[in-house]
Order: C-alpha cells, then structure tokens, then sequence
C-alpha cells in the first residue's frame, strides 16, 4: 500500500469488483469524454472481475501496475491509477494512467496519487522515465501532472480514437531524478 495524507493506493483484488463496477458506471459518462470506446460488455460486474486478475497477471510479469485510489478517512474508492507498457530494458519507461470520481476532482486527490505512483516508480521499480499523453483540452489532467513534476514535451498529433476521433495529446514526462 502507498499511502499520503488524504489518500492510499492499494493494488486491486477480486473482491473490489463489486465498488469497482459502481465506481466506473457512475462515471461512465465523464469518462467517456477522455478515453477510448468500450464494448458494452466492459460495464459489467464479470468484465471487472476479469480486468482484476488480468492486472495481477500483468504486474507478476512487469508490464502493468494497477491501483484503487481509496480516501483514507473513510476507505472509499474514488479512483484508479497505473502504470502501463512498462518497458525494460534500454528504456526502463512506463506510461501513467489515471481516472477519479468526478465529485472528488478538484480536491489534490489526482495529484497525490500521481505522485505517490511516480515514487512507487522510480524508487520500487527502478524506471528511469514515466510517460503520458492527455488531449490538450484536458487542462486539469495537465495540471496535475505539471503538480506532479512531469513536464510537457510536444504534442502528438491524432494519437488516439477516442469516440470515434483521433485525437491529438500532449505528451508529458518525468524522469528519475536519482539517475
């Protein structure tokens, strides 16, 4: 478990489904705005389930780390934060991914779990560089990662379909400062 103040990180088990699910169709719709189009099949109590042990089979080979964003006052589960693609070898990079409850945005709740995901990154699993690409329009996305010390690169430009549309990213990165 990762923990600051206000929030921890802990890796998803199969029994989270359950909040997960509820947690996902109750932001469907904010959601879909910044990420790729699901099947209908994804927002479903079996499809979860299936994502939880695929993501525990991904982090035994490490090439995915995916975690539940839980307030600590009270356990809930407002969100979810990864690290995916993650690359060996020459590169020793992954790229950061993150969703949050739409009635908890605003709060710092994104940009601590960011930070707490980084240091998980570079200190535990020893990356050199953290990745991520969010549409420019995206401007509280940025902002966290700008908070949390990622800087912008470029923009990508018709990156990814999202709804249909390619859409263009900025591309933003941080790197190990202990290498």
């Amino acid at each position: 478990m990762l923990k600051s103040e206000n929030i921890y990180l802990r890796p998803f088990i199969l029994s989270d489904a359950d909040e997960l699910l509820l947690l996902r169709n109750k932001n469907r719709s904010f959601l879909e705005k910044y990420s790729m189009t699901r099947p209908t099949t994804y927002w479903s109590l079996e499809a979860q389930q299936e994502l939880i042990v695929k993501w525990e089979q991904n982090k035994q080979k490490d090439i995915e780390y995916y975690f539940g964003i839980y307030k600590v006052n009270d356990h809930k589960l407002i969100g979810t934060i990864s690290l995916f693609q993650v690359m060996r070898g020459p590169q020793q990079r992954a790229f950061i991914g993150y969703d949050l409850d739409q009635e908890h945005n605003g709060n710092g709740f994104t940009t601590e779990a960011a930070k707490l995901i980084v240091n998980y990154a570079f200190e535990t699993l020893n990356l050199h560089r953290i990745e991520a690409g969010v549409m420019p329009h995206n401007i509280g996305s940025i902002r966290v990662l700008e908070k949390a010390g990622f800087h912008k690169e470029g923009i990508a430009i018709k990156n990814v379909k999202i709804n249909g549309i390619w859409e263009d990213h900025q591309v933003l990165a941080i790197i190990n400062p202990n290498e």
